[in-house]
């Protein structure tokens, strides 16, 4: 299970068992197979994870004065829905994997789903001669859906710095963590610019409206043993991820209780890696020259779209509290605490 949970890049990871199938096992069946199968069982999770850390950068479109300052705690969670627990697998268009019921095809698990029953596939290899053929079995690994976990959390620290007039700096940070062989960290820095006030009337003007650029970075990876199918050296997935937010965004300027809302444009790359040597025990795949594979493949995904959020926040003196919903391709509830100046 601690590898489900880096694959969807959950940031705080909890010690849990690990799955019985292993995503490296698919690469009995060859790397070109073994790539399209992690392409569709990982997308909806690295997706997931962009949306995800667009939410919770703007509280209000006020900015803070020259040198005053906010600290903030924030945490956003984003719910999947059944179309992203599942991808369609058709063994026709693969070189060497095939279902064990003798299906062609089937929809399977993702990162976020699970099979229910568990779904057998095989791969038929030779020995290094050439004359010696056998079918290596295994499973199509589960999603977060088999443990009951049906939403993505993350978490964050986050600072907003006024530095010159009608604009701040923000940052948020995760620090590098390293638990049971999985590391994950974050940065992020955005820029928010007032528009509202360069108006005459600025102060009597009841809505405060801004815009907003932010970018987050995110790497992760995880270092695992060797399956019973697939052995080697230095196995470890890894991950990177750019993501863009571009924003306008709308508050009311109340002295205690505010709403807020805006409209963006997300914009992220996700990289996944499979890194290290793998050799398949049962030989080598039919159409490789080859048993053993060095750093054997990447998934690449490009992601972009609209969001929208609506919100509220409570000022008591020093300490605000806001709660948001972000409506996107993934939605995604945020909340935080912050303390301020």
């Amino acid at each position: 299970m601690k590898k489900i949970a880096f694959i969807v890049l959950v940031i705080s990871v909890s010690s849990t068992t690990y799955a019985q199938n292993q995503l490296e096992d698919l690469l009995a069946a060859g790397i070109e197979d073994a790539q399209r199968f992690a392409s569709g069982y990982i997308s909806p999770a690295a997706e997931s994870v962009i949306y995800n850390l667009s939410g919770g950068w703007l509280q209000t479109a006020e900015v803070k004065k020259p040198l005053k300052f906010e600290l903030s705690v924030i945490g956003n969670v984003s719910f999947v829905n059944e179309e992203h627990k599942a991808f369609t697998l058709n063994s026709s268009e693969y070189n060497n994997l095939y279902f064990r019921d003798g299906s062609i095809s089937k929809e399977v698990g993702t990162a976020f789903g699970e099979n229910n029953p568990d779904v057998i596939v095989y791969a038929i290899v030779t020995d290094e001669t050439g004359a010696f053929q056998e079918e290596v079995e295994f499973e199509l690994p589960q999603g977060l859906a088999s443990e009951n976990v049906n939403m993505l959390p993350t978490a964050f620290l986050q600072a907003r710095l006024g530095i010159f007039k009608a604009t701040e700096l923000k940052v948020r940070y995760f620090p590098k963590v390293d638990y049971e062989d999985v590391k994950t960290g974050l940065i992020g820095v955005g820029l928010q610019h007032e528009f509202t006030q360069w108006l005459p009337v600025e102060k009597a003007f009841p809505v405060a409206i801004a815009g907003f650029v932010g970018f987050t970075n995110f790497n992760g990876n995880f270092d695992f043993t060797d399956s019973q199918i697939i052995e080697g050296s230095n196995q470890q997935f890894e991950v990177r991820q750019n993501s863009w937010l571009f924003q306008i965004h709308a508050s009311t300027k109340l002295k205690i209780i505010n709403f807020y809302g805006g409209l963006g444009y997300v914009t992220g790359t996700s990289d996944f890696d499979v890194l290290g040597t793998y050799t398949v025990r049962a030989g080598t795949p039919l159409f490789e020259s080859q048993s053993t594979f060095d750093d054997p493949f990447s998934v690449k995904n490009k992601v972009s779209g609209i969001k929208a959020n609506l919100g509220t926040q409570l000022q008591l003196g020093f300490f605000s509290i806001f709660a948001e919903y972000n409506i996107a391709e993934y939605n995604t509830a945020a909340a935080g605490i912050g303390f301020g100046i």
